[in-house]
């Protein structure tokens, strides 16, 4: 998974939390050793997917490769938002010519959000925050994946 794109294409992995109001970025370092939060894009009720200002903060963060998450229900299977995830990273190759690759996401969320609460925050307020947490979480998981 992210081993082959590593070898096939070494530098930044930007990872994608795709969620229904708000899509957290993360991305890693070039040796694809740390993951860091990277922001959010709101995405807008009834507009077309934010694919192309994705493609516009990867090609700043100089990234070769995506991990996206695959939002997956409790026993595995696709969501209708993991459908539409599949079509968005089919989108980013497409538009790219770079590798994505879809890792299981489920309670990477839950995760961020007991992340903010047990250093003592509040999410009150930052909940584009916490997806880009949630981002982050999703592509240490895919690096630790990697030979």
């Amino acid at each position: 998974m992210v081993a082959d794109a590593e070898r096939a294409y070494p530098g930044r992995v930007l990872a994608v939390d795709y969620g229904e109001k708000r899509v957290g970025l993360a991305v890693s370092d070039p040796s694809r050793t740390i993951a860091s939060p990277a922001g959010f894009i709101v995405r807008r009720a009834g507009k077309r997917p934010p694919v192309a200002e994705i493609v516009r903060r990867a090609e700043a963060a100089e990234v070769t490769a995506f991990v996206i998450g695959l939002p997956l229900d409790d026993r595995g299977d696709d969501t209708p938002r993991a459908i539409e995830t599949r079509q968005i990273a089919a989108e980013l190759e497409k538009r790219t010519g770079l590798p994505v690759t879809l890792v299981d996401e489920r309670y990477t969320t839950a995760a961020a959000l007991r992340t903010v609460r047990e250093m003592g925050g509040t999410t009150r307020g930052r909940k584009g925050d916490v997806d880009a947490l949630a981002a982050t979480i999703l592509l240490q998981h895919a690096l630790k994946l990697a030979p």
